[in-house]
């Protein structure tokens, strides 16, 4: 007697979870500012110190030059690639702007963003005219620069190890009664300068078309070289610019500067919603993710988890929103 009341019971919680999952899947950023405020109220319970303005900081701090990085992961990613040499661009970016700081800044700083963009390029012409596999591509170019970077510190880089007091300010210091980085507001530039190339711009859309349908795009007639080049170049740029500020942060640079913001870079982009096959994000999710990110690493901080740990984590992190990805373009 009650098998057609238990059967409609299932599906009406079917419907009301595939409901769910379309409104889910259409909101993401929803979802996403869901996970964040659930995550800063429970670090707040686990450091109650953590909800004050010095909270506030440090979060920052820790989210600017990572979001910037992701801003560089998120173009590539859309276009259907990706940069594994993205933390070296900023430790060598740092490095020479470091190294040219007795020079004044605005030797300094134009030369570290060169180098950033001529490393990017560098990446892009690679991949486009060499065929090179962007994930071979960017890890070999990274190993380079490293060799470069490792033999130069004890060479032409010596003693280069300390940025400017500007830098620093911007790098590491604060405003609003010492509770918003300056670094946030080269962060916001940033993401202006993103949020029109991507929506309000035809290389933009370029992107997206790409990294859906790359061969539609060459028979359409577009040079997709000249796009795939510009956008390395630009994540260069963008990696530089995370470098310097890194570099303003910590007050000095050295060859492990950017390392840890490596794979934390991929993640936040993951997270907030761009496909690894390209076509589909935005650095809206990006933004988000970063900040995810960001209180994640505090709460662990105070747990007292290690650094490896918390690779470790970022990590499960990717592999566990790519394998979702994956399961549900299978079943779309």
């Amino acid at each position: 007697m009650n098998q057609p009341t238990t059967t409609s019971s299932r599906k009406g919680r079917a419907s009301v979870a595939a409901r769910l999952s379309i409104l889910l899947a259409e909101n993401p950023t929803v979802v996403l500012a869901g996970v964040l405020v659930l995550l800063i109220l429970v670090t707040g319970i686990i450091q109650p110190n953590y909800l004050s303005a010095d909270g506030l900081r440090s979060t920052l701090l820790q989210a600017a030059p990572l979001a910037i990085l992701a801003g560089a992961q998120t173009i590539l990613m859309l276009s259907g690639g990706i940069d594994l040499s993205l933390a070296m661009i900023a430790t060598a970016s740092a490095f020479i702007t470091a190294h040219q700081s007795p020079r004044g800044d605005a030797i300094a700083v134009p030369l570290g963003l060169l180098v950033g963009m001529f490393i990017g390029s560098i990446n892009g012409i690679g991949i486009t005219f060499f065929r090179v596999n962007p994930l071979i591509m960017t890890l070999a170019m990274s190993g380079i620069v490293v060799g470069l970077f490792t033999a130069w510190t004890q060479t032409i880089l010596q003693g280069a190890t300390r940025v400017s007091g500007l830098i620093t300010l911007i790098g590491g210091g604060s405003f609003f009664d010492n509770s918003i980085p300056y670094s946030v507001l080269v962060w916001i530039a940033v993401a202006l300068g993103l949020f029109w190339l991507l929506r309000r711009t035809g290389w933009g859309r370029l992107l997206y078309a790409i990294g859906d349908n790359e061969g539609a795009v060459r028979l359409a007639g577009v040079r997709v070289w000249q796009v795939r080049i510009a956008a390395y170049a630009l994540a260069g740029l963008l990696g530089a610019i995370g470098g310097i500020l890194l570099g303003g942060r910590n007050g000095t640079v050295d060859l492990r500067l950017a390392n840890s913001f490596l794979l934390p870079s991929i993640a936040a982009v993951v997270i907030g919603g761009t496909s690894i096959f390209g076509g589909v994000g935005s650095y809206t999710g990006t933004i988000l993710g970063a900040l995810i990110l960001s209180v994640l690493n505090s709460m662990l901080t105070f747990l007292n988890v290690g650094r490896a740990i918390q690779q470790v984590v970022y990590g499960v992190i990717v592999l566990a929103l790519a394998w979702g990805y994956a399961g549900l373009t299978r079943r779309g």
